[in-house]
């Protein structure tokens, strides 16, 4: 047996320094196995049907001739199904009909699930589903989004509307006025590893392994929609390829219970490309308006932020567009508001920086114009208007370093050589400008349990229901670990993603790291205690846990948040209308960073699904079938390899003010990347684009050479 002691000898600097992902050696080898993949004795296979009418009821599932297909072992549909607890309250406090599979005949929307072919081979499976034969009546369907459409209602929800001051009173007075329309069109997720559950029944137990963002969120909802006994559902999610908000509680988990329930064999339910565009959320269209107030030297009056965007008619979720304006710029006036619509859509989930990232595209973009207005440089305009405490809240700011941000941003971006005026810079057939805009997402934390063991051998074990979405959340626990116990990070072994280690926040909202990292070393100081009494460790270790519940009850009410400045180079071709992004740098501040080499990562990449968000991605929906007209990744464009710069991403000394000091980065990086290559494109051309994407022929027809005053 051991000595109880972390080590003769300190280590400590762990946190702030590079280490690659600990698992990263397992991931390049093929030795990580994701949830489609991993092996199971009788395994069988389910293949989704889905609608092909937006609206109406099944009128007919005709599954006697594909359940005599070979390998065909059963059809489940509304008519057969076993029974879930639709009335069930979820994680956000309401009813989620759109899990409650198979419990009516309702189509509520093109892509719904209608029947679920399980077969011996996913081959089997696939060849009879797309061979049953499901009739329907069909009814009119309404899928048209637009900005101020009939039904666009505001939603009964705490938050979704603030005011302060007299709005309408202040822009009257104000000497100059913004008064704009932006748009932004429907997105989706794209992940990498589409989303793949195995349900199996094992001693009267129910094992899910599964690709999600936090197992125990999946095993509470499975738990409450079969009825069952919390501590009888076990899930896992040991690696995922790739999230962003859409790897939650979806219906093939549902469906593979179901299966499984039915057969009494493990079925896997793994969704394909096509059918993700329906099933597993999206980020919805918005219409927004900003109103800007302002005396001539740019001091803000009244600032009006209004966004409208779209739900399904099975289940609200609004997109907050105008939340993001609430901590941004002091004015005298302050409104926001969120609206929605209920079409015969899929529902909208949340989509990395939910409401910040159109939001910021509309806010940066009118700030950017009242700065042309106003005659001032557009950081000189910002700056202007920093506020001293929470414009809305009026809160104190736990930490704000967005002016250093903007500072070493402008420093290092060389914006002291801008040129004032649009269109002066010319490269051949290139226009070239430059623009920039603000970043800013809320920091948030959710108490979450750990457990710490000192084992015989001298190492460390972690358990954490903590989930690594392809972040580094294992990579960056590991240090955390490390440096609260004083070891080497190579004496720590991190377990995540295993509901049996009990509840803990999601991988979402940008607060994972902040609220696991929090109960670890909260656990790690239990551990230490029961060190330091001395003796031996057992051969089955020593172990503490920690619950943050009650410390982050205590925490002082304060305007959490990281910041960001964005800076964008554009070449324009007034030709072919081609933009092309030559340069992109972002300056954060973002508390305590943990692991600069994964942190770094994950700023590039939020930068760009920024450039993708500012010049391709666009779902296109087919108003006479109320389905999407691309798809696939051959017709849902995003940004490749050839479209993306030099990308640079660095940060400032930002320490915040609670324990940990971690804030959050998942989702700070592509909040204001599109507005500052719009803003650059502008620059560029002289021509305003308040429309998202800036595509090749939405340049031709605004007309790519300077004209003051024009926008697209």
């Amino acid at each position: 047996m051991t000595t109880a002691t972390t080590g003769t000898t300190a280590v400590t600097g762990a946190v702030g320094t590079a280490h690659t992902r600990v698992e990263g050696l397992a991931k390049v080898t093929g030795a990580a196995r994701y949830a489609g993949e991993i092996p199971f004795a009788e395994l069988a296979h389910g293949w989704l049907v889905l609608s092909t009418v937006a609206r109406g009821r099944i009128r007919s599932v005709e599954d006697a001739p594909v359940r005599a297909m070979p390998g065909v072992l059963t059809v489940l549909h509304h008519g057969n199904a076993p029974r879930v607890d639709g009335d069930y309250v979820g994680m956000l406090g309401k009813p989620d009909p759109t899990v409650a599979v198979f419990q009516h005949d309702r189509v509520p929307y093109l892509g719904w699930p209608v029947a679920l072919v399980v077969a011996e081979t996913s081959e089997q499976a696939r060849e009879a589903a797309e061979a049953l034969v499901v009739r329907y009546d069909q009814e009119p369907h309404d899928v048209a989004f637009f900005a101020g459409r009939p039904g666009t209602y505001t939603p009964q929800t705490p938050g979704t509307e603030t005011e302060k001051g007299d709005l309408e009173a202040e822009l009257t007075a104000s000497a100059v006025v913004v008064d704009a329309e932006y748009t932004t069109p429907e997105e989706h997720h794209s992940s990498m590893e589409p989303h793949a559950a195995m349900a199996r029944w094992d001693s009267g137990r129910l094992e899910v392994v599964d690709s999600n963002q936090g197992s125990t969120w999946v095993a509470g909802e499975l738990a409450k929609l079969f009825s069952l006994d919390p501590e009888s559902v076990r899930v896992r999610s040991e690696h995922v390829g790739g999230a962003f908000g859409s790897k939650g509680v979806r219906p093939h988990q549902v469906l593979a219970v179901m299966a499984a329930t039915v057969l009494h064999r493990p079925v896997r339910v793994v969704l394909t490309r096509r059918q993700m565009f329906s099933l597993v959320g999206y980020r919805s269209p918005t219409a927004q308006r900003v109103r800007l107030g302002a005396d001539p030297d740019g001091r803000l009056r009244a600032l009006d932020h209004q966004a409208q965007s779209l739900t399904s008619t099975v289940h609200e979720f609004v997109e907050p567009s105008a939340s993001v304006a609430r901590a941004m710029y002091d004015a005298d006036a302050h409104h926001t508001v969120n609206q929605v619509v209920a079409l015969d859509v899929p529902t909208p989930t949340w989509m990395r920086a939910p409401g910040e990232a159109p939001g910021s595209f509309a806010l940066e973009s009118a700030l950017d114009e009242l700065a042309e207005k106003c005659g001032l440089d557009p950081i000189a305009l910002r700056t202007r208007n920093e506020p001293d405490a929470g414009p809305v809240s009026g809160l104190p700011f736990s930490s704000r370093n967005l002016l250093a941000c903007f500072e070493e941003g402008a420093r290092r971006f060389g914006w002291a050589d801008r040129d004032p005026a649009p269109g002066l810079r010319r490269e051949g057939r290139w226009l070239l400008g430059t623009g920039t805009a603000a970043a800013s997402f809320p920091t948030m934390v959710m108490p979450s349990t750990a457990a710490v063991t000192a084992e015989a051998d001298g190492t460390f074990t972690v358990r954490i229901s903590a989930a690594d979405v392809g972040t580094g959340a294992r990579t960056a626990l590991t240090l955390i670990a490390a440096d609260a116990l004083e070891v080497a990070p190579d004496r720590i072994r991190v377990r995540i993603a295993d509901s049996d280690f009990g509840p803990a926040m999601i991988a979402g909202g940008s607060m994972g790291t902040r609220s696991w990292g929090w109960a670890v070393t909260a656990a790690v100081g239990e551990l230490r205690e029961q060190l330091a009494l001395g003796g031996d460790i057992p051969p089955q270790g020593i172990t503490a846990r920690a619950d943050t519940t009650e410390a982050l009850g205590a925490l002082p009410e304060k305007e959490r948040h990281s910041f960001g400045a964005q800076f964008a180079e554009v070449a324009v071709d007034t030709t072919t209308g081609e933009i092309r992004v030559r340069r992109l740098l972002g300056i954060f501040a973002a508390g305590r960073i943990i692991n600069p080499l994964t942190a770094r990562s994950q700023f590039i990449g939020g930068m760009t699904w920024g450039l993708s968000m500012a010049l391709h991605e666009e779902a296109v929906r087919d108003q006479a079938s109320g389905g999407h007209v691309n798809a696939d990744f051959a017709g849902y464009h995003f940004a490749a390899h050839a479209d993306v710069p030099l990308i640079e991403a660095d940060w400032v000394d930002d320490p915040d003010d609670d324990p940990v000091g971690i804030k959050g980065i998942g989702e700070i990086g592509i909040v204001g990347t599109a507005a500052a290559i719009a803003n650059a494109v502008w620059h560029a051309t002289g021509v305003r684009h308040r429309n998202l994407p800036i595509r090749p022929d939405r340049v031709l027809l605004a007309g790519g050479e300077p004209a003051g005053g024009r926008h697209a």
